[in-house]
């Protein structure tokens, strides 16, 4: 079962300069968020137990080890971030994703991390830019409060060939949870939790075929199919936190699966 919201509805080894521990906070003093005012900061410190895996993947984890798709060499690609934000619910760990909007240029109606394309407020896109643009974006999107995320890792810069994104996944733990809901019907159609124990069930997993031929991880869900490139970093980030489970490979499904 999913929580739903009430309407039912940096560098590319950026993770690999934070240390775990006290000492691994970082804070920024040339900006600060536009949701909270404060200075941008990275640090694993209090984390609970269950995610020091996924910090870890953040210190260690290279480029090529998540994506076969990575940023142009001649820096071409216009600059986003996504918020993989984590927290606990009632069944226990859970994934905060969104349905985006049918209606939307890019990717529209696919289910994805809270996130866009960096604004210049955000700030430079090589530093604290990403963090600033995942945060803002999560909140104009769900609502949430950004001041009780904790930013803890950065997972190296991806390329999204189809739309020209070249993505920074922002890694959050949910530290103080706040209401969460479609802000705008025009671009979030949904917004809800995934229990990690549902995408690390075999029963959860498939392979996505495109029309085209491309085959990817996919996970079978309340809400349709989570597949592409959300998929592909939920896929990496299971595996290489070690909570990945053996599943069917051969299983295929079409991108217009529904539940």
């Amino acid at each position: 079962m999913t929580r739903t919201d009430a309407a039912g509805a940096a560098s590319e080894t950026y993770g690999k300069a934070y240390a775990k521990g006290p000492a691994a906070g970082k804070a920024y003093a040339n900006g600060s968020t536009e949701a909270t005012g404060q200075p941008v900061v990275v640090s694993d410190h209090g984390l609970p137990g269950w995610l020091d895996p996924v910090a870890e993947v953040a210190r260690s984890v290279r480029p090529e080890q998540l994506s076969a798709f990575l940023p142009p060499k001649s820096g071409d690609g216009r600059q986003s971030a996504v918020l993989v934000l984590f927290g606990e619910g009632p069944q226990g760990p859970e994934l905060l994703l969104m349905e985006r909007a049918g209606s939307l240029r890019s990717h529209a109606g696919q289910i994805s991390f809270p996130g866009g394309a960096l604004d210049p407020e955000d700030g430079d896109p090589e530093t604290t830019g990403p963090l600033r643009a995942a945060l803002r974006e999560a909140e104009e999107e769900t609502g949430l409060d950004p001041s009780g995320v904790q930013v803890f890792g950065v997972l190296p810069r991806l390329y999204i060939p189809v739309s020209g994104f070249v993505v920074t996944p922002v890694l959050g733990w949910w530290r103080e949870p706040s209401p969460f809901g479609a802000v705008d019907q025009g671009e979030t159609a949904h917004v809800f939790t995934v229990p990690v124990a549902q995408l690390t069930d075999p029963a959860t997993r498939a392979t996505s075929v495109h029309p085209r031929g491309h085959r990817g991880p996919a996970f079978l869900l309340e809400h349709g199919l989570l597949w592409g490139f959300t998929a592909g970093v939920v896929d990496k980030v299971l595996h290489y936190a070690g909570w990945e489970r053996p599943w069917d490979r051969s299983r295929e499904v079409p991108l217009d699966w529904h539940a």
